[in-house]
């Protein structure tokens, strides 16, 4: 029979070994799913990793690539800094949701004006309604010791309101002959988030997501504040001792993640997506939560991760309109990754071990 034997010290292989063998049980038991749907499961995996990559079209999927993977990178870095320190924010979609919203607000509230100060005003007010939102979790978990998982968590659905009422009260485009959504920000230039090379997807989210994984890998290598940050995760009792002081880390990384997931709702908003609606949110802030634990909360593993998980993104997409493929189902597949990478994780800390089994005689 098999047991666990805890180890005497977490094994690092195995720390970056597991995401590669949770990516491999994925494809497996996504293999099974998609044969049970009716589907030729290894065709629908090709589809899914290869094609994007090397396949026909792959010159433009490409681009795709980093359009959904600069928003994942881009909030799970945030979110990464909060996880080392035990801060566990889980409503990132809410603080997307209020930057794009703030930030779309500035620009079409002096619609049509021409500035070259306009977009980087809506960056701003984007940051700031993400930061402004993850704010109501820290305030509350440093006042009243409430819980940052379930405030931040509900304020999503509030979120999710204020979306629907600005695509159909405040926000809605006078000109679209009553149906809901804003001005498309594709026919607005000063508001537009432009592709900086044509055909390849690059965008100034693209590059923002670039720029912070730089920086926070700084942040946590070289920098007392990120020495404090793992040292509040790894070892609460002797971060007090150090000098490290709970309220303000809670304030930092739930502001920090907020402002960086209300930045690429901004991006995305004036960039892929065009105008708020009220299916704008695409559930990147519950992505990223996965790519930041597939990604070992390492701002360098992060960005591969979201790469990957763009992948799926965009390679779904090609197996759900070229193989009729439900798209519930590459949610499901998407799920499994998450799934898989905590449940391989146990053998960073564990060893299995064959203990023999006998039967004593009566």
């Amino acid at each position: 029979m098999l047991r666990l034997e805890k180890r005497p010290t977490p094994s690092r292989a195995w720390a970056w070994g597991t995401p590669f063998l949770a990516v491999l049980l994925t494809m497996i038991a996504g293999g099974a799913l998609f044969a049970m749907l009716g589907k030729d499961p290894v065709a629908v995996v090709r589809t899914i990793f290869w094609d994007p990559l090397l396949g026909e079209y792959a010159f433009y999927l490409r681009g795709q690539l980093l359009v959904k993977a600069g928003p994942l990178a881009l909030i799970a870095v945030g979110l990464a800094l909060g996880f080392r320190a035990g801060i566990w924010n889980i409503g990132a979609e809410g603080q997307y949701i209020m930057g794009a919203i703030f930030g779309a607000s500035v620009g079409l509230a002096v619609y049509p004006t021409e500035s070259r100060w306009i977009f980087p005003l809506m960056i701003l007010a984007g940051g700031f309604g993400g930061w402004l939102w993850a704010m109501i979790p820290a305030l509350l978990k440093t006042r009243f010791n409430t819980n940052e998982i379930l405030v931040s968590l509900m304020l999503v659905y509030v979120a999710e309101t204020i979306l629907s009422k600005a695509a159909t009260g405040f926000l809605r485009n006078p000109e679209g002959a009553g149906f809901p959504g804003s001005r498309n920000f594709s026919s607005y230039p000063a508001a537009r988030n432009p592709e900086l090379i044509a055909g390849t997807g690059m965008h100034w989210g693209v590059v923002a997501a670039f720029i912070v994984v730089i920086a926070a890998y700084v942040l946590l290598q070289r920098h007392l504040l990120g020495f404090q940050i793992r040292l509040a995760g790894q070892a609460p009792r002797a971060a007090r001792f150090a000098g490290v002081r709970p309220n303000r880390l809670v304030i930092f990384c739930l502001g920090a993640s907020g402002a960086l997931a209300g930045l690429a709702g901004l991006f995305e908003v004036t960039g892929p997506a065009g105008q708020i609606s009220i299916d704008f949110n695409q559930g990147y802030g519950f992505t990223a939560i996965i790519v930041a634990f597939l990604g070992r909360l390492n701002p360098v593993g992060i960005l591969l991760a979201a790469l990957l998980m763009a992948l799926t993104y965009v390679g779904g997409e090609m197996a759900a309109t070229n193989l009729g493929l439900p798209s519930a189902a590459i949610r499901v597949f998407q799920g499994m990754l998450l799934f898989f990478l905590l449940a391989v994780d146990v053998l960073s800390n564990y060893r299995v071990r064959i203990a023999a089994f006998v039967k004593e005689a009566r």
